[in-house]
């Protein structure tokens, strides 16, 4: 038989814990420094930032991912999206390098630490936010990933070493003993290189640069692959991706215990809901034209610079002489956003309803067009400002078009042989154009599909704007509200109209 002992603590002489100086003792967080531009963001934040600053900055970040997904999807080139990220960063999340202070003094200097500050928030913000599924997971790693692929390639040369240091990264230096062995291998292995000892060489689990495997740009030995020095990129891009993929994967396991928070579920439900469109709060007045004759009279002049969604509500209530509720708001609430006051817009609408008498219309229509614009109604009248136009977002979230009823986005809601259809008889018949519709479509990329189809009615527009400098590029940026699609086009047009020299 073996005996077991079992050895008890004195109680006398166990050790007294004061409770209360425990439960209320000041927890020591870890401050985060700057030292650097570039940040693999392994540290999570830990200092208070105001519930505003919160949803700001990550709505701010947002904008940034939803362009780089828009540059992907739409076959920018390198140089293209370089061209187009840079003021919409600059704009949005500002990130300067040390030596743009005089003092060299990198992260302590108040404006870098403020602008490192948010960028670091706001990437574990919306690491919360595209957590929760695995696609969502995906394409947020993606653009950061392209994100952090244009930062370090803009970044001064001796930073970016300083902060690859600073990562203490397993890459194994290969000798030059072993790179003498091994010369012929890595010569015949590496295309475009000159000589071996020229460069510095890596040994790295091939598994780190799946891009270099994938190209056949690198010697692999006994799962190792040889990697030199100027395939750093590679290698950094290869471990920033598996330790992303590896936080978000921990981070939506610990996603559960965020539910009991009011106030943050809602903001982040908000932010991966609109990933695709980056959409923020629309301002009131924001896609009014100064000095456009935006009159009851002009509608059907005007109607050649609507988005498809509201050019099909038109077209439908030119052919019918009516439209249903839902199609009627959406509608309504669109040309108030344009600049339409209440009392055109009541006319519009009575003349647009031919087969309805006076006090037809005005008991059965008249009051919603009022209640729209906040002339009636009680708090939901957002005091007397009515309802804002919808969103891109909001049109596509909301419920599918029922029989009879045309609100809604076409290019979700109808079949891709109707959308096509109603694209030719808006006047685009261009193969390519139609055939780019179709694969966005296919592949739930609305937005993209409806700036592929504005940039094609706007090419040379646009083109003559950048050439002469009146736009910059902000001003072209994805559009993700139809009242913005009007208001851009109709400014296009009219800088169209305007002498080269003016």
């Amino acid at each position: 038989m073996i005996r077991q002992e079992f050895h008890r603590i004195d109680p006398k002489r166990r050790a007294t814990l004061d409770h209360k100086k425990k439960q209320f003792a000041t927890p020591t967080f870890k401050q985060q420094d700057y030292p650097h531009r570039l940040n693999f963001y392994e540290t999570p934040p830990t200092a208070e930032i105001t519930l505003e600053q919160f949803e700001q900055w990550a709505i701010d970040r947002l904008k940034i991912l939803a362009e780089i997904e828009a540059c992907s999807y739409r076959n920018k080139t390198a140089e293209e999206t370089s061209k187009h990220l840079t003021p919409l960063l600059q704009k949005f999340l500002p990130l300067s390098s040390n030596t743009s202070v005089s003092s060299g003094a990198g992260g302590s200097d108040p404006r870098l630490r403020n602008e490192r500050q948010k960028d670091h928030y706001s990437h574990f913000i919306l690491r919360l936010a595209f957590s929760a599924t695995e696609d969502l997971r995906r394409r947020f790693v993606r653009a950061e990933t392209m994100l952090f692929r244009f930062r370090f390639q803009g970044d001064d040369s001796r930073e970016r070493r300083a902060f690859i240091e600073s990562l203490n990264l397993d890459w194994e230096p290969v000798s030059d003993e072993e790179r003498r062995e091994m010369s012929e291998y890595l010569a015949a292995a590496t295309p475009g290189l000159r000589r071996v000892e020229d460069e510095s060489w890596y040994k790295v689990d091939w598994e780190k640069v799946p891009e270099l495997v994938e190209k056949r740009s690198v010697f692999l030995a006994k799962g190792k692959a040889y990697v030199p020095g100027r395939e750093q990129l590679s290698m950094i891009m290869a471990e920033f991706t598996a330790r992303l993929e590896r936080a978000l994967e921990l981070t939506s396991r610990a996603l559960p215990r965020l539910d009991e928070d009011d106030r943050l579920t809602p903001i982040l439900n908000h932010l991966s809901k609109n990933f695709g469109s980056a959409e923020s709060v629309y301002s009131e007045g924001e896609g009014v034209v100064d000095g456009a004759p935006i009159t009851a009279a002009n509608i059907d002049r005007l109607a050649q610079h609507f988005p498809l969604c509201m050019r099909s509500l038109h077209m439908n209530l030119r052919k019918n002489n009516h439209l249903k509720h839902y199609g009627r708001l959406q509608y309504t609430l669109f040309l108030k956003g344009i600049g339409l006051s209440l009392e055109e817009c009541i006319l519009f609408w009575r003349q647009g309803f031919k087969g309805l008498t006076d006090d037809e219309f005005n008991s059965r229509y008249k009051y919603n067009v009022r209640h729209a614009y906040g002339d009636v109604g009680g708090d939901v009248n957002r005091r007397g400002r009515g309802y804002p136009p919808y969103s891109c977002q909001k049109i596509l979230s909301d419920s599918n078009p029922g029989v009879g009823q045309t609100h809604g986005c076409p290019y979700r809601h109808f079949s891709v042989d109707n959308l096509i259809g109603l694209l030719q008889s808006t006047g685009i018949h261009d193969k390519e154009v139609l055939k780019g519709v179709r694969e966005d479509v296919e592949k739930t990329r609305y937005h993209i599909a409806c700036n592929r189809v504005f940039e094609h009615i706007h090419k040379a527009d646009i083109k003559r704007v950048k050439e002469d400098g009146s736009w910059s590029q902000t001003d072209l940026d994805t559009i993700v509200h139809p009242n913005t699609f009007f208001k851009r086009s109709y400014l296009l047009k009219q800088a169209a109209k305007a002498p080269r020299n003016a």
